[in-house]
């Protein structure tokens, strides 16, 4: 194989590993997504066991570890975030409807806001 030739095929598969990349990133990257939904913990799900109110339950849930999650209809997620004061507005909305912005990834939503639903 000539140079030229050996350059052009290391151009060209360097060209093509840039795009693949460039692609797959906008793909990981996608825009927030919107869900409203009833706050929970990820331990109960759509229907908390202790007896008492659901509100309660949750927050004895999410303080021995459990993280919080949304019930949207028949699909619960995982809420998953550091952020302080989203873990705040949380706790406020726990067993109520709330209005969650962030990126889905399976069954598990990286928060970026939480409002209460309108």
């Amino acid at each position: 194989m000539s140079s030229a030739a050996q350059k052009l095929g290391i151009l060209l598969a360097t060209t093509l590993l840039v795009a693949g990349l460039t692609l797959s990133s906008a793909f990981a990257g996608g825009k927030p997504q919107t869900f409203t939904g009833k706050v929970s913990d990820a331990m109960c799900g759509a229907k908390h066991m202790m007896p008492g109110d659901d509100a309660g339950c949750l927050r004895a849930c999410v303080s021995k570890g459990s993280k919080y999650a949304l019930v949207v209809g028949e699909k619960v997620y995982t809420l998953d975030s550091s952020d302080k004061s989203v873990l705040s507005q949380l706790d406020k909305l726990a067993a109520q409807q709330a209005t969650v912005t962030g990126k889905a990834e399976g069954d598990t939503i990286a928060v970026s806001s939480v409002a209460p639903a309108k």
